[in-house]
C-alpha cells in the first residue's frame, strides 16, 4: 500500500456514468491507499442494521416506500467518516449525484475543516458504455462480475472465484434501459462537473482503457493531489 502525504483526511469523489467501473476503482484505491470506499447504498444498509439515529431515520423512510432524504444521507456519510479507520481518508462512489448535494457534502466537510480533494470525473463513450452495461452478469453465489464480451468464465459456466454454477443479469441491465440511464446521469452531472471544475478539484481521466489502466490513472492522481 501506498502512504499518502496528507494533512488532513483525503475525499475523493468518483463520478462516472453507470458500468463505468466506479464501484471496482474504488475497491482498488482502497487496497492501494488505504481510501475507504463509501457507498452510499451500503451506508444506508450498515445504518439501518446497526440501528443508529440516522438508520432508524432512513428505514421508517424506506419501509413507507419513499426515497431517502439528502439530510438523512449527509447524517450517516458525517457518522461514517467519523469513524477511526477513515484516516487516510474516503473515496465516495455514487455521490454526489446533484448540485444540491455537492452543495451539502462542502458544507459538511467544512465543518470538519476538510474539502473535497479532488473529483475524477470517468471519461466514457455513450455507445460503449451501452455495450458494456447490457452484457454484464454476476454469480449468483458470491457476486463476482462478469461481461458476456470482456469478461467471461476462464470455465464456462462455472465462476472462477468460488466455482458457482449460476449467474444472474439485472433487469435493468438491457440497451434500452441503459441509454435512458447515461441521459439522466448526463442531465444531473454536467452542473455537478461545472460545479467541482470552478472549485478547482476537478480531474478527468479516460475510462475506455483496461481496468489496470484505468487504475494506474486514478493512482498518479491520487498521488499528485495528495501531495499537494
Amino acid at each position: 500500500m501506498q502512504t499518502m502525504v496528507q494533512t488532513s483526511p483525503a475525499v475523493l469523489i468518483l463520478l462516472g456514468p453507470p458500468g463505468a467501473g466506479k464501484g471496482t476503482q474504488a475497491r482498488m484505491l482502497e487496497e492501494e491507499f488505504g481510501l475507504i470506499q463509501l457507498s452510499t447504498g451500503d451506508l444506508l444498509r450498515a445504518a439501518v442494521a446497526a440501528g443508529t439515529p440516522a438508520g432508524k431515520a432512513a428505514k421508517a423512510v424506506m419501509e413507507a416506500g419513499q426515497l431517502v432524504s439528502d439530510d438523512i444521507v449527509l447524517a450517516i456519510l458525517k457518522d461514517r467518516m467519523a469513524q477511526a479507520d477513515v484516516k487516510a481518508g474516503v473515496t465516495l462512489d455514487g455521490f454526489p449525484r446533484t448540485d444540491g448535494q455537492a452543495s451539502a457534502l462542502d458544507a459538511l466537510l467544512a465543518e470538519a475543516g476538510q474539502k473535497v480533494t479532488a473529483a475524477i470525473s470517468l471519461e466514457v463513450d455513450d455507445e460503449a458504455m451501452v455495450a458494456r452495461v447490457s452484457g454484464r452478469y454476476t454469480c449468483a453465489k458470491c457476486g463476482e462480475g462478469y461481461h458476456d464480451e470482456f469478461k467471461q468464465p476462464a470455465v464456462a459456466g462455472v465462476c472462477d472465484k468460488c466455482g458457482g454454477t449460476e449467474f444472474k443479469r439485472r433487469a435493468d441491465d438491457n440497451a434500452e434501459t441503459a441509454r435512458e440511464r447515461l441521459k439522466a446521469y448526463h442531465a444531473q452531472t454536467a452542473p455537478l462537473i461545472a460545479h467541482y471544475a470552478k472549485a478547482g478539484v476537478l480531474q478527468t481521466i479516460d475510462a475506455m482503457g483496461s481496468i489496470d489502466q484505468i487504475a494506474a490513472g486514478l493512482g498518479q492522481i491520487v498521488a499528485r493531489v495528495s501531495a499537494t
